[in-house]
């Protein structure tokens, strides 16, 4: 049974600063040879209480018909089809038909100036939050994270450098000398000015030159020093992941803190081994330290809010044992003298339990059949436990093994998440792809199912990861009767699956460094007389989600002093933005009228994204056509990886359109609107994508296909003119 660690929606900080009392006393500077331990709790306050917004759902709109010749769609003389795009529009009640659209206003202003009635769809909806995401933590990285972990990096190297000289002819003088190199290649990456320990000088260059090649999986030379050849070959890095990608392309600081906290996030102390494990007790002793413990503290406690909890053990753990077996007070020559309560410890360590996803490239069961030894241990700032990576890691060999053909499942599929998530369109998909004929596949999936339905609520809403995570679950369920008849086709369910990857897409883009991967402006121009009332997809709970989470967000940064009082004020216009379309698509459901201001809210939606869009790239200067081409829409995370060379690239590409006929007033319409167009596709490692080639791909057309399900509602060649309202005019 799938085993969820982010332990519900109880803050890290909690149990971290409670340690930090027991640990530290009255948060003292003890000698880094003193290990001192008291009863003094110290709590931190949770980051925010999430509020359910409560959804009024009664749908109750009867069935349509639209003609062949759109006879009876009212402004169907308005649109140009070909017959692709006719032909699904007819049949299905929407259509999309690819676009070139870098942003998602931009389509909702043409519609504005152009007096085309807009579709206001999730897409844009769920986008807006990314970009204003994506701003948010970039934001709190250069001005609270990248400070703290300088001061962490300084303070982590001398209490190194001081343990190291108290344990110089001892069996642990290894292990404080590779903590040495460890911190001195982290705070080289972070600022590649630090002066480097004559001690480590060479070990840490050796490193460095790994790192900033990233290409290749080696071994590591700093979790190799001192060690016997025999155990060499176990302790491989893989230096692909640190290609700087997501937003810490921006510049270099970014570059630097990506590479410094990976390092961090990725380098494993194993529990089965003796001297990485003397490493982890020593880090674990200097950070009682309270001059180290806070600036760890503050980023873990910040990361966590964001992304999640730690998938390895790491200082909370390992200070329990420590306590537990030698007590509350004891010295670094204590501890490394007393060889019973050292084998003690080992012996316990090893009970405490793992993480659930492996990160580490590690052989066919074969060679290393206990993969649980291989890659339990101690992590100084460990990458996070997200629901998605725990759901890809028991659908890939090991997990699951060979197909008829022989063939191991190396790397999973993206619509692995929403079938996990309850969409019975999903593994429809995933069984005609023939993913279901993997031994334990359909096993392991209906095990997961059964898991993540008996979740607790609270479960969803423990950060922001999993609060994105929740809003996207809406996009899984069974379209009820009473909505309007384009929803109630199988073409509008893989639409819905469109959104839900793509969206995801761009969640895994803008944490990438913080989640394991698993291994395996508005107007217009006078001529009121166009009708041009628009419509919104109507998904009240994806909406009423939406804002609750935008509320988090803000309450949460808010309580730590994270926030500016301009970015409340976003997040809160974001909040009320979600509700008014949540209110709009429960009015949309009852058939009942819209009033003018919710008329115009719809017509003036371009403005209001790009709002959004301009206050969250404030930082950079630029007329608006430079920030156009420098940000852009589509992005590209990679998300598994099958050693030695292949990575699964997830990507969202250009915007696309969608036409669809809903009903307003008692009569149809065409409206338009944005939605994603989403791609998934191996690469290679060594070349995990940025979003500039990504870019670069796009612009050449050097991209592979989109997955073959999204045929249903898409008209590959389908082409739409719409006719200018003067145009109609001359004909009138």
């Amino acid at each position: 049974m799938m085993k969820i660690k982010g332990r519900q929606a109880v803050s890290i900080g909690l149990t971290l600063l409670m340690l930090m009392g027991l640990l530290a006393g009255c948060g003292g500077s003890q000698s880094a040879g003193d290990f001192i331990a008291d009863d003094q709790i110290t709590l931190a306050a949770e980051f925010a209480p999430y509020t359910e917004v409560p959804v009024d759902e009664q749908p109750s709109l009867p069935i349509y018909k639209v003609e062949a010749d759109l006879s009876n769609v009212e402004n169907s003389s308005r649109f140009q089809f070909n017959d692709e795009a006719r032909q699904r529009l007819v049949e299905n009640g929407f259509v999309v038909i690819p676009g070139m659209g870098t942003e998602f206003f931009l389509t909702y202003e043409f519609n504005r100036y152009d007096h085309v009635p807009n579709f206001i769809t999730t897409d844009a909806m769920l986008h807006n939050y990314h970009l204003y995401f994506q701003h948010l933590l970039k934001t709190v990285e250069r001005n609270q994270l990248i400070p703290e972990l300088r001061k962490l990096n300084k303070g982590m190297m001398g209490l190194s450098q001081e343990q190291y000289r108290i344990l110089q002819g001892s069996t642990w003088e290894n292990a404080a000398l590779r903590n040495l190199a460890f911190f001195t290649v982290g705070s080289c990456l972070l600022d590649p000015q630090t002066q480097m320990p004559a001690e480590v000088k060479e070990v840490a260059e050796a490193e460095l030159e790994l790192i900033n090649a990233h290409q290749t999986t080696a071994v590591s030379p700093v979790m190799s020093m001192g060690r016997q050849p025999d155990v060499l070959e176990s302790l491989k890095e893989d230096y692909t992941q640190y290609i700087p990608r997501g937003h810490y392309t921006y510049n270099e600081e970014l570059e630097n803190y990506f590479k410094a906290m990976m390092w961090y996030g990725r380098m494993t102390f194993r529990a089965k081994d003796e001297d990485e494990t003397r490493s982890a007790v020593l880090i674990t002793m200097a950070l009682h330290d309270n001059k180290v413990y806070s600036p760890w503290a503050s980023i873990y406690d910040t990361t966590e809010f964001f992304v999640g909890r730690s998938d390895d053990p790491g200082f909370a753990e390992y200070a329990q044992v420590l306590r537990k077996v030698y007590g509350n007070k004891f010295s670094l020559k204590d501890i490394s003298r007393d060889d019973a309560k050292w084998q003690a410890f080992l012996t316990e360590i090893r009970q405490v339990k793992g993480p659930v996803i492996n990160s580490i490239s590690i052989f066919d069961a074969s060679i290393q059949p206990d993969r649980d030894a291989e890659i339990s241990g101690f992590r100084f700032m460990g990458q996070r436990y997200t629901v998605d990576a725990d759901i890809f890691q028991r659908l890939i060999y090991r997990e699951v093994g060979e197909n008829p053909a022989g063939e191991r499942r190396m790397l999973p599929k993206g619509l692995d998440i929403p079938a996990a998530l309850g969409s019975g369109a999903a593994s429809q998909i995933l069984k005609g792809m023939g993913e279901y004929e993997y031994e334990s596949y359909p096993e392991n999936m209906q095990k997961i199912q059964q898991y993540l339905t008996g979740l607790e609520e609270a479960t969803w809403h423990q950060n922001l990861y999993w609060n994105w995570m929740h809003t996207l679950r809406t996009l899984t369920r069974q379209i009820p009767e009473g909505y309007p008849t384009f929803m109630l086709n199988q073409a509008w369910t893989h639409k819905e699956l469109n959104t839900f990857l793509s969206s995801w897409t761009e969640l895994k883009h803008d944490t990438i460094l913080y989640t394991k991967q698993n291994y395996a402006v508005m107007g217009g121009n006078g001529m009121e007389e166009i009708d041009d009332r628009g419509y919104v997809e109507p998904n009240p709970r994806l909406y009423a989600r939406l804002a609750a989470l935008s509320a988090l967000t803000r309450d949460g940064l808010q309580a730590r002093n994270l926030l500016d009082e301009r970015d409340a004020e976003n997040l809160s216009r974001m909040e009320e933005l979600a509700l008014q379309m949540k209110t709009i698509s429960e009015k949309e459901l009852k058939g009942e009228s819209l009033t003018e201001e919710e008329y115009e809210l719809i017509r003036s939606f371009g403005g209001q994204l790009e709002h959004f869009w301009l206050e969250a790239l404030r930082d950079q200067e630029g007329p608006r056509n430079m920030l156009l081409l420098n940000n852009r829409a589509p992005v590209v995370a990679d998300v598994a990886t099958a050693p030695p060379s292949t990575v699964l690239e997830e990507a969202t590409g250009y915007i696309n359109y969608i036409y669809a006929v809903v009903p307003v007033e008692g009569k149809l319409r065409i409206a338009k609107g944005g939605v994603y167009s989403y791609y998934e596709f191996p690469w290679t490692a060594g070349d995990r994508l940025t979003d500039g080639k990504w870019w670069e791909m796009l612009e050449s057309s050097q991209i592979p296909e989109l997955p073959a399900w999204t045929r249903s509602f898409m008209a590959p060649t389908g082409e739409c003119r719409v006719i200018m309202p003067w145009e109609l005019q001359e004909e009138q």
